[in-house]
């Protein structure tokens, strides 16, 4: 088995890589497991995520795992600046490459950035919302086909930070019935991994450059 290290930017991102992904990669001989993004502190920053605390976290786990990727909301980076999906990826490579001085093969290196947020792959399948049972109604189930129905597929829904899907989400649901780090991981394993990557193209190739590295894709 191989054991990768899935850098995490928050709570919900590590629940889905323990319920959905880990488990769907084993059967690839790839074994995944999370690691949350911390500040040196050792505490937690979730969203305030930049290239170079990113790099610094991934160089302390490097030694620690056969292989390293991340699973990072592209919203959650401060210092884009007008990147794109591909750019912040290959400038987390190229960081990593400098950051990492030992021992460092770029081969073991995987960045992945979700655009444009995790919570865009749960519109694969409007109807697993349902797991959000003190929220959901047919007219909660009607406003989330709309907004997939309104994309070419899930990673493309956004208009700007303020419809991000989470905030497009939270807006459907009534106040305080949507938990993110409660329900998304409930919905992403109820509508399944193979109906995730069927819909979410970005996200299929990064799993299949995962399978790679336990020798099946």
């Amino acid at each position: 088995m191989i054991r990768v290290c899935i850098v995490c930017e928050g709570q919900t991102e590590v629940e889905f890589v323990k319920s959905c992904l880990a488990p769907y990669l084993r059967g690839s001989q790839v074994l995944a497991f999370p690691s949350l993004l911390q500040a040196p502190s050792g505490k937690h920053r979730g969203g305030r995520v930049t290239v170079e605390r990113l790099v610094k976290f991934m160089s302390h786990q490097y030694h620690q795992t056969d292989r390293i990727s991340t699973l990072l909301d592209f919203y959650g980076f401060q210092d884009r600046a007008g990147r794109t999906r591909a750019q912040l990826e290959a400038d987390i490579g190229a960081a990593a490459r400098c950051r990492i001085t030992k021992g460092y093969d770029p081969r073991y290196v995987l960045p992945y950035v979700q655009m444009h947020e995790f919570e865009g792959l749960l519109f694969t399948n409007p109807a697993d919302f349902e797991w959000a049972e003190d929220g959901w109604s047919e007219d909660v189930k009607a406003a989330l086909i709309a907004v997939a129905q309104a994309f070419p597929n899930p990673e493309d829904i956004n208009d700007s930070p303020e419809t991000a899907p989470s905030k497009r989400i939270l807006h459907i649901f009534p106040d305080g019935t949507y938990s993110k780090t409660e329900h998304g991981p409930l919905i992403a394993e109820s509508i399944g991994m193979d109906a995730i990557r069927a819909k979410c193209p970005a996200f299929s190739e990064w799993v299949g450059k995962l399978q790679a590295w336990g020798g099946t894709a």
